[in-house]
Parts: structure tokens; sequence; C-alpha cells
């Protein structure tokens, strides 16, 4: 994927960190799903849990009473955001808000001390753990690297001309109908095109239930890169085994997706995404059954694209040293608070069936690969309700203000029990269409709210699965 230099100053790096490993073990956890998938609040979940020592009960390690003591520590890279922790807590307990979306890549370091269970080591010892919490369109980007322009052209449009793709893509395609690609190479064109394929990306982003799979993922979340020529570009309407000329729009456009994929997705890929050792992706399952089939199918795709990009497998010696690889992805099904708790075992499989054909890759290269159905923060609590002779399993909690469901609109102040609908047990049925796009209630919740206490420390934020997805990416090295 990356140039020779590049993997060259990768292995230099994935080197020097192994010898310090030797000397700190350091775990590094990557947090990622694609937008809305509750990656911000999960990492902040996750801290909480660990710096206020909290005994999860299928997180073994603090289940046993192991974990004497974790702890915030300084920044590992000076030149990486540090995750926002405190702010986003105070706004979950404090404003009951969910905190803002994961726009650029942020990191925190926690020092973990614990007792060792194992025969030949027992005894005090101590984790570093890096949590690199980032986008999850960026992370779509690495199936850019092996692609060229025509191709990604081509693809592109044929995915708009779909025919469910028809409101976002109408104004893109009108502006693309008037680009020549053998016309001169025009830096305004340049700039009016790339605009234009950037509201036909946000316009597939839009809706609350939409579900964005298409790259550039720089393109939604530009980070610092905004306005920088390695965003200004688009793809063209280029026909079957036309070259693509120098000193031609499409030979601008060519040259500026290349230098996107050199300037922006390489580097991510050396300095961030290749560190990781163990990696949990979110995916908001719901709304794309939500949104339907389509979404559905689209979204197998891109966590099939996802797992592709990581370097997942068994570790070596050699690959500690110069090429390490994600020997654990967990991938959770985000939102199990909405549904009631005899369905989210469905919801798991259909997970699993989304991600199958990639985990069969992974786990063939001696990477293990679980999936979870959780909520990092449960927003509801579960009661029946009666309607007319039959009893419902419902949701209960604080729908956001705004949030409609029929014709009644919530206050954001008033608690509702909330049916969610039937949700079918074979996945099959679900990316076939058994479930009509609208037809199941997922209202947006406002945060619980959380006694502060005498001394305003928060108590432990209700969770649901938060524990097992822990022990599974934590667990055997806390052991």
């Amino acid at each position: 994927m990356p140039s020779l230099i590049d993997r060259a100053a990768g292995a230099a790096q994935s080197a020097f960190e192994a010898g310090e490993n030797l000397l700190r073990p350091t775990l590094r956890l990557g947090v990622t799903g694609l937008a809305r998938s509750g990656k911000t609040v999960f990492t902040t979940a996750l801290v909480h849990h660990l710096v206020r020592g909290t005994p999860l009960p299928a997180f073994r390690p603090a289940a046993e009473g192991r974990i004497r003591r974790a702890r915030l520590a300084l920044q590992p890279d000076d030149d990486v955001p540090r995750f926002a922790f405190e702010q986003n807590l105070d706004a979950l307990v404090r404003e009951r808000l969910w905190p803002g979306s994961t726009t650029r890549i942020s990191e925190l370091r926690l020092d973990i001390d614990y007792e060792r269970v194992s025969r030949w080591r027992g005894g005090p010892a101590r984790l570093t753990l890096d949590i690199v919490d980032y986008p999850g369109e960026w992370l779509l980007d690495l199936a850019l690297v092996d692609a060229d322009y025509a191709t990604w052209s081509r693809e592109s449009v044929a995915a708009a001309r779909r025919p469910e793709r028809a409101p976002a893509a109408g104004p893109w395609l009108a502006d693309l109908s008037g680009r020549d690609p053998a016309g001169a190479a025009d830096e305004r064109a340049a700039e009016v095109a790339s605009a234009a394929f950037r509201t036909y990306l946000q316009a597939l982003r839009a809706d609350p239930e939409s579900v964005a799979t298409t790259p550039p993922g720089r393109f939604l979340m530009p980070g610092d890169l905004a306005g920088s020529p390695a965003l200004t570009f688009a793809p063209l309407d280029l026909a079957p085994g036309r070259s693509v000329a120098p000193g031609t729009l499409a030979g601008l456009m060519e040259r500026r997706f290349e230098s996107y994929k050199a300037k922006v997705v390489a580097p991510f890929f050396r300095d961030h995404f290749q560190r990781l050792d163990r990696q949990i992706v979110r995916v908001d399952v719901l709304a794309a059954i939500d949104a339907g089939p389509v979404a559905l199918a689209e979204l197998e795709d891109a966590l099939d694209r996802v797992l592709v990009a990581f370097n997942a497998g068994r570790n070596t010696l050699l690959s500690r040293l110069f090429a390490p690889r994600a020997d654990r992805v967990l991938f959770a099904a985000t939102k199990a608070d909405h549904l009631h708790h005899t369905e989210h075992d469905r919801l798991e499989r259909l997970l699993r069936h989304l991600v199958a054909r990639a985990v069969r890759r992974t786990e063939a290269a001696g990477a293990k690969v679980g999936s979870v159905a959780l909520a990092s923060v449960r927003a509801t609590r579960e009661a029946s309700v009666r309607d007319g002779g039959e009893t419902l399993r419902a949701v209960v909690g604080t729908p956001e203000a705004g949030e409609r469901i029929g014709d009644q609109v919530f206050d954001g102040a008033t608690e509702a029990a909330i049916y969610p609908g039937e949700f079918p047990a074979d996945p099959k049925a679900v990316l076939d269409g058994a479930v009509a796009p609208g037809s199941l209630r997922f209202p947006r919740f406002r945060p619980p709210a959380i006694d502060l206490g005498p001394t305003g420390r928060p108590e432990p934020l209700p969770q649901i699965r938060l524990d097992r997805a822990l022990d599974f990416l934590l667990g055997d090295r806390l052991a």
C-alpha cells in the first residue's frame, strides 16, 4: 500500500516502539466507526469506568478487583490532539447532552496498575493504554490507495446514478454533465466540481438515518486540511477504456487524486493506523435497517473494505519489530438500549452476518474477531406496556427535543415509553427487505440522569455490554 520509503519509515518506527514496549508495556487501541456511531461516547465511558474503578461484571480484571488504579497520563504524541475526556464527561452527566462527533484524530493515555494472575509471573504490573479515536470516514480512504483515478471516477459516477441516490446526486450529476474531461486544466473548474461533489457526499449523510460509505472521507471530515488543494478534485464522467491525458481537466483531477493518497492517506496509515494493536469498529446497524436494504448492502460492503484495510493477524517476533498487526478486532452494534434485551441477540446476529465475509478472511490470518451489541451509555430502561389486549416490551427514556414518532413531537424533557417494533430473527430476511424503511421506531434519546452525589463525583454510567467489549479488547493483557 504505502511507498517503499513509507514502509521503511514505518518499520523503523515499529522497531523503536517494540524496544520501548519491553520497558513500558503499551497497548494501542483504535476506536472508530462511521458517522454517528458513538465513538466519542464509547471512549469517554471506557475511560470513566477505568479511572473510577467500576467493578464491571464481564470485565474480569475489574470484577476480580485486580485493577489497583487507572489514571490519566501525559500525552504520548505531541503532535496529536488530546481526547477531551473531561469536557465530554461533563456534557454527558451535567448537561445530559451527547458529546460532539469525532472530526479529527485524538489520543489519550492511561496507566493501569493491576495484579497479575499468571502463576509464573504474578504480582503488581502496569499496562499503558493509548486510546486513538479517529473518524471512520478516514478509514474508508485506505481502500483508495490501490485504486487509480479512472476506476474510482467510473465507480463513483455509477453509484451516483442508482435510483435511490437520485435526490442527493441530482445537482452533482447536472454539474458533471457540463464537465469535459479532455478540456483544459482549470483551477476554478476543479474548485467548482469538487464543491459540487462534496455537497453530494454531504447530502448522502444529511439524513440522520443515512449510512455514509463513499470515500474520500476527508471531504466530510477535512480536519486541518479544509481548503487544501489536496481536497480539490472530483470524479469525472470518463468513457470506458479512455486514458487520462496530461494538461487536461481529467489530468489535473488525477494529479490531485494521487496527491490526496500520497499526502493524506499514506501518512495516516504510516503514523497512526499501522501502529494499532487492537481495534473496535462501532456500527450503527439500527440506522442502516431503518434506511432500508440498499443502505444495509452498502454498509456490508463498507465493513468488508474496513477489515481489508486492517493489517490484522497473529503477531510474530519479526512482525512486532517491523510490521505490527492488529491481533484483535471487535465489531460493536451500537444503541442496544433502543431495543428490549430480548432483541439484542438478533441485533448481534445481524451484525455478524454483515461482517461474516471479512471475518473469515481475518481469522484465517490469525487475528481474533469478535462482535457484540452494546450501549456505551445506557439511555433507557425497560418496561412492559399494554396496547389493547397485547403486552409489548418497550424501552423508556427521554427523547431529544424535536424527535418525532408519528404525530407526536417530543419536548426533550418528558419521558416516553417506546415500542421499537418487531426485529426479525433472520438476518437474511432483513437484507431482503423484510423491514420496511422507517417502520421501526428509534428516536434519539437524551443521556440518562446521573446522580452526582455530595462531592460532585458522578455515579458509574449505566451501560450494556461495555464490560464485555473491554474484556475482549484488554482482558488478556491484564491477566
